[in-house]
């Protein structure tokens, strides 16, 4: 028969029953619509919570960690290889933290297309002074614009300009925590005393604050001219060296790679942030799981309808078959009913999971723990428009095909006869 035909059938068979048609058309509206809004709100979250370490953390670190040394000199006095040494208690060697030739790693790194970009740091352990009490703390030296270019640096920054550490000399910016512990103040003066002993004053020119209390409580930044002179190291000294590529998921590889050209130490951001990685990706389980079983649901009320509507109509399948209808004809008829249902529902829902999503996005979200934050975070990506589109035309089709199948299946002589 021609579809054109069958189609009209179809639509006449799916108006004649309104009530029902719209109950099913709402089950899929409503399954997706939840799908999508869901997905989107939890994904945000993920996104903010995760956010608030990865958008700090280097995809690769490179440094020289304190380690001892391979081989000991009882080794190397006694090197007979059927000898057996036991040493216990073995310390760390004194060796320095600087990495050596570091302007030459960071111009091959740049030269690297896998690389975003490269921000060499220096990081030192100082006490904040406070009257009689010294509060332990870290300052990181930092070149400000690449911080601000690869790590978002300036959304963390709560108080003051964060390019105000390297135009004021002898600056720094606080963790919020630590500020609020010595009651400094923006254009206040703080003394910090180094490991080594030496005290210096900076000036608080900003407040840092990523919303991790134990990280907000120590951290601090400055430039990195100023954390050298801190030190009394020269301008050449550099602690570490932060890399950020392209594909994020290159960072264990290349972590290996880089450390064994540039014989430095590696670490990549899957190894430093393995649990909330693990977090994030239970929590997109949990949504995805919540959200197809909506869509499920929908598609059983779709099921539970046509079948009704079968039951009823087997009346009418017998005419369409006693007139030369075949069995495929009337299985396309009721799989048309089926996904004009679906297509309706899906893009009602869609346009409705939007609007909800929007309408979350617009909600008040003030804390103090996080004050770049103004509203619920949520997440637009296509690709949960996309897989709710996509499985509510699913669900919308096999749940018309099984009472499609019903239905082409029946005896037209065995109906009328039964009249």
């Amino acid at each position: 028969m021609k579809i054109s035909l069958l189609l009209n059938i179809a639509f006449s068979l799916l108006f004649s029953r309104k009530k029902q048609t719209l109950v099913a058309a709402v089950g899929v509206l409503f399954g997706i619509a939840a799908f999508i809004t869901l997905l989107g709100f939890m994904n945000g979250l993920n996104d903010l919570l995760d956010g608030m370490v990865l958008n700090r953390t280097p995809h690769i670190r490179l440094y020289n960690d304190l380690k001892a040394t391979e081989r000991q000199p009882l080794e190397m006095a006694f090197p007979d290889t059927n000898t057996s040494h036991f040493i216990r208690s073995v310390k760390p060697g004194s060796g320095d933290l600087k990495i050596y030739n570091n302007e030459a790693i960071v111009s091959a790194l740049k030269q690297d297309k896998r690389v975003i970009g490269v921000a060499p740091k220096v990081s030192t352990q100082v006490f904040y002074n406070v009257g009689s009490i010294d509060i332990a703390g870290v300052i990181n030296g930092v070149e400000v614009a690449e911080e601000m270019r690869l790590y978002r640096f300036a959304d963390y920054v709560s108080g003051g300009n964060p390019i105000d550490i390297s135009l004021v000399p002898n600056s720094i910016i606080l963790g919020k925590l630590a500020a609020e512990k010595m009651m400094a103040e923006l254009g206040d003066v703080i003394q910090v005393t180094t490991a080594s002993g030496e005290r210096s004053t900076l000036k608080v020119v900003g407040f840092f604050q990523s919303g991790i209390q134990d990280f907000d409580k120590v951290q601090s930044f400055a430039s990195i001219a100023t954390t050298q002179k801190l030190l009394g190291k020269e301008s050449s000294f550099i602690t570490d060296l932060q890399v950020n590529l392209n594909d994020i998921a290159l960072a264990p590889s290349l972590a290996i790679e880089y450390s064994r050209i540039f014989g430095l130490d590696a670490l990549d951001i899957q190894t430093a942030n393995s649990q909330f990685e693990t977090g994030s990706r239970v929590r997109s389980i949990i949504s995805y799981a919540v959200g197809i079983t909506l869509l499920i649901v929908a598609g059983f009320g779709i099921y539970n309808i046509l079948n009704m509507m079968i039951y009823e109509k087997m009346d009418t399948i017998a005419i369409l078959k006693a007139t030369g209808f075949s069995g495929a004809d009337v299985r396309f008829i009721f799989i048309s009913i089926a996904m004009l249902i679906g297509l309706a529902g899906s893009l009602s829902g869609l346009i409705c999971g939007y609007l909800l999503s929007s309408l979350i996005d617009q909600i008040p979200f003030n804390t103090a723990a996080l004050p770049t934050v103004k509203t619920y975070p949520v997440n637009y990506d296509l690709k949960y428009y996309v897989i709710g589109a996509l499985f509510g035309f699913l669900t919308s089709y096999f749940a018309g095909y099984f009472p499609s199948r019903k239905a082409s299946k029946v005896d037209a002589v065995v109906i009328i006869r039964g009249k």
